[in-house]
């Protein structure tokens, strides 16, 4: 019997342009959970992605159980016992729970027809069984981005699987799902299934993971028992060089008003909402996953329908209806999907980095100016270090910090007086995020207004001036910075009592 359940041993693989991984070997005991840590584009989707069979590997060998395997597709993997868990979801979501549960093995009758009786009753037995109060009637549609996540777990472990790579699996949890998952991943792991599990999220990693290897550059650069790690060794090893300064908050000029929000609402999402924003300002919102603070950004960017009260911009009522209408005011929004409502997966890093400002960049003639285009989009992936092979590249080929880093430098070439970021760091290695807090620091030196929704405490602590806090859909409290503690924050976003101010 091997001593490992998976040994992935002198993997490469290289796309155009670019060296993705260099004889990389990484190695999983049984009935253990791996931290797979590094930076986006360091190279940990790209193994995964070879080990379940969407990429095929330029040369190198995966063993299970200490014998060799071909893996060319995902139903290889899945056979060989293999199962992932990807961070960006694609429920159908015109469907229920349970034909997304059991998708390509639904029970059925003769061979032919589907045994509905039989599908929902397996469905229900098996959301049960880990704890998931979830229907299984439930249209797919209809659920919180967490409760999806969940449910992409149930189909996982539904499949019998000796080995699950889960990847930033509780990017949209609250705290309470988060020990309801590690739960689940203790009782797999007692029953010997080996997880690989990809996180930037530290605390994570020392709560419930054995081993941690790092990647950095493509390149396997550490790997030991998480008891001889630390988080400083860990940052190390990933970035190359010490990070000091990870909320890099400097003391900005906080001076008018630039928008007042009175008595918000949009349908049963959240009512009584009120505010000032004012320039040079961070104020962050805070709350649990189903809050409403999405909701809130997206109804004063014209996303969300707007049921009651007022938003003034400079002292005038702003008639807010699109976003078109947003961006007149001086508006921009980085929203918290970025697959879903931010990118252009076909389209070029260029196109997506100016597609929010074409006006620019038409010609008298009613000719693009393309030259202009490619100097642009130039000059914010250098100026922000996107890593891509060229402007030319297909955004959808980027890892998802990188295509996070174009979709700040979309709104930054916008020149925008006030900006909505909804999760800017979301599923982003902390080298991005100390980057992208720097940028939006910068921002707010420069006297723009920012809105930052955030379910990382310590972001939220570190990054904003204020805090607005908001639980089902009403504001309990604004807190300034001097006072804010994780406690107080929780306090409020669990409670129903309104108007707090701090």
């Amino acid at each position: 019997m091997s001593e490992y359940v998976l040994e992935m041993i002198d993997v490469s693989k290289s796309f155009p342009g670019v060296q993705a991984l260099k004889n990389v070997s990484f190695r999983l005991r049984p009935g253990t959970v791996h931290a797979l840590m590094g930076e986006n584009g360091a190279g940990k989707s790209t193994l995964m992605k070879c080990l379940i069979g969407l990429y095929q590997m330029n040369s190198g060998h995966i063993l299970i159980n200490g014998e060799e395997v071909h893996i060319n597709n995902p139903l290889d993997a899945s056979r060989h016992g293999i199962s992932m868990i990807h961070q960006e979801l694609s429920p159908v979501k015109e469907r229920s729970v349970a034909e997304n549960l059991y998708l390509g093995r639904t029970p059925l009758h003769a061979g032919v027809f589907v045994d509905h009786k039989k599908l929902y009753k397996m469905a229900g037995e098996t959301l049960r069984g880990l704890g998931i109060d979830i229907s299984p009637y439930e249209k797919m549609g209809n659920l919180t981005v967490a409760k999806m996540q969940m449910v992409e777990i149930a189909k996982a472990v539904s499949q019998d699987a000796s080995i699950i790579v889960m990847d930033e699996p509780t990017s949209s949890l609250t705290s309470v799902e988060v020990g309801q998952l590690f739960g689940m991943i203790r009782s797999l792991r007692e029953k010997g299934v080996s997880i690989i599990y990809i996180s930037h999220k530290m605390e994570e990693i020392f709560k419930i993971c054995d081993d941690v290897t790092v990647f950095r550059d493509g390149r396997m650069v550490g790997t030991g028992n998480v008891n001889e790690m630390n988080v400083t060794k860990l940052i190390q090893l990933m970035v190359g060089r010490d990070l000091n300064e990870m909320f890099p908050k400097v003391t900005c000029p906080i001076t008018d008003v630039i928008m007042e929000v009175r008595d918000l609402a949009s349908g049963n999402r959240f009512s009584g909402i009120n505010f000032d924003l004012r320039r040079g300002e961070i104020l962050g919102f805070a709350g649990l996953v189903g809050a409403g603070r999405t909701e809130v950004l997206e109804t004063l960017f014209g996303l969300r329908l707007k049921t009651a009260g007022t938003v003034k911009i400079n002292g005038k009522v702003a008639d807010i209806r699109r976003p078109s209408d947003a961006l007149k005011y001086g508006m921009a929004m980085l929203t918290e999907d970025r697959r879903g409502t931010g990118i252009i997966p076909v389209s070029s890093v260029a196109s997506n980095i100016v597609v929010a400002n074409l006006k620019k960049y038409v010609r008298k003639s009613g000719l693009m100016n393309h030259r202009k285009i490619a100097n642009d989009a130039a000059e914010y992936i250098k100026k922000i270090e996107i890593k891509t092979p060229s402007r030319e590249t297909l955004i959808q080929d980027l890892s998802g910090g990188n295509q996070q880093k174009v979709l700040v430098a979309r709104w930054l070439l916008t020149t925008p007086d006030i900006l909505f970021v909804d999760e800017p760091t979301r599923g982003i290695d902390v080298g991005a995020k100390a980057e992208i807090h720097a940028l939006i620091t910068r921002m707010a030196g420069e006297g723009k207004a920012i809105i930052m929704v955030s379910s990382e405490m310590p972001e939220v602590l570190g990054m904003c001036d204020r805090i607005l806090v908001m639980h089902e859909g009403r504001q309990t409290g604004i807190i300034d910075r001097q006072h804010a503690t994780q406690e107080l924050i929780m306090e409020y976003a669990t409670t129903t009592t309104e108007d707090n101010a701090v």
